[in-house]
């Protein structure tokens, strides 16, 4: 087990299942079961992804004074997740909206109420990074001065910027600078993810980069041996929301990095935790144990 600081959002996230996009308009509609809402948010994902599978989370975030907060601690009671450091600093907790079809292809609407413009608490920032092997500092704002404390600390940095479009991103620059394993998207890259890989390693000299590749498996560049390569996708049950997807891949590699020190066999198991996390609604479902995900790797190589 590694114990891993998590600091990242938390929402109220209801998904709502529609027949095809774009919606047509109807004055009501009915879809029975296919509205569902849970607690997630990337923080919470990833933190409930890593206590699914075994590792010792030490999670911090920013939730709202209302009704919702109190859902959002019952879950993480459940998920034997400590809320000590999230707290309830905002008047509201942040909501998402996900509409997907029955091909997986979603739409997120997200609510952040006033989370930008908060700032967490350096003093229990410091006092919780303490004995913790990794950061995964979640690209929110209230994480931007904390980057430089993570790193004063000698405390490795991991975060994921999910959709950007240029190595000089304005809002993610600093998240890229400071991260020693960085995980992106290709949805809105203006190159090869190849190119694009080898311009964020010359620019910041990050140590590990994956850039989540959709359907297709992820791209995995290891800065060190100037190994680059893609890991094909697989299936390992029926799709229902690809939303969480990344977070899952994310999540599940820094599990085996930790525990392997090996980048390759991390994306491998990493690529098929997140198909099989794609077979549920929400974005925080559908998590494998270790074992779990061992089994399933073992009976995917015979």
């Amino acid at each position: 087990m590694t114990n891993i600081l998590v600091s990242g959002l938390i929402n109220i996230e209801t998904t709502l299942k529609v027949d095809s996009f774009p919606l047509t308009y109807e004055p009501v509609r009915y879809p029975f079961f296919g509205i569902n809402s849970t607690v997630s948010g990337v923080g919470y994902n990833i933190a409930k992804a890593l206590t699914t599978l075994g590792e010792g989370v030490t999670f911090l975030s920013l939730i709202g004074e209302d009704m919702a907060a109190g859902v959002v601690r019952l879950s993480l009671k459940r998920d034997g997740i400590d809320d000590a450091l999230v707290l309830s600093a905002m008047p509201a907790t942040a909501q998402s909206v996900i509409i997907y079809n029955l091909q997986g292809k979603r739409q997120i609407h997200t609510d952040l109420k006033d989370i930008q413009e908060r700032i967490y608490p350096a003093h229990l920032f410091d006092t919780a990074l303490a004995g913790n092997a990794l950061a995964v500092l979640c690209n929110i704002n209230y994480n931007r001065t904390l980057l430089a404390r993570a790193r004063e600390a000698g405390v490795p940095i991991a975060t994921d910027v999910h959709t950007i479009g240029s190595i000089d991103d304005e809002y993610n620059t600093d998240f890229m600078a400071a991260a020693e394993i960085l995980f992106l998207s290709d949805e809105a890259l203006p190159c090869r993810p190849e190119e694009f890989a080898r311009k964020l390693q010359h620019r910041y000299g990050t140590a590990v980069i994956v850039i989540g590749l959709g359907g297709e498996g992820a791209l995995l560049a290891v800065r060190e041996n100037n190994f680059m390569e893609r890991v094909p996708a697989v299936q390992t049950r029926p799709i229902v929301n690809t939303i969480g997807a990344g977070d899952a891949l994310f999540s599940s590699f820094l599990h085996a990095y930790c525990a392997e020190k090996d980048s390759y066999r991390a994306i491998q198991k990493a690529v098929i935790f997140a198909s099989y996390k794609i077979g549920e609604t929400g974005a925080a479902e559908g998590f494998l144990n270790a074992p779990e995900l061992d089994n399933l790797a073992a009976s995917l190589r015979r």
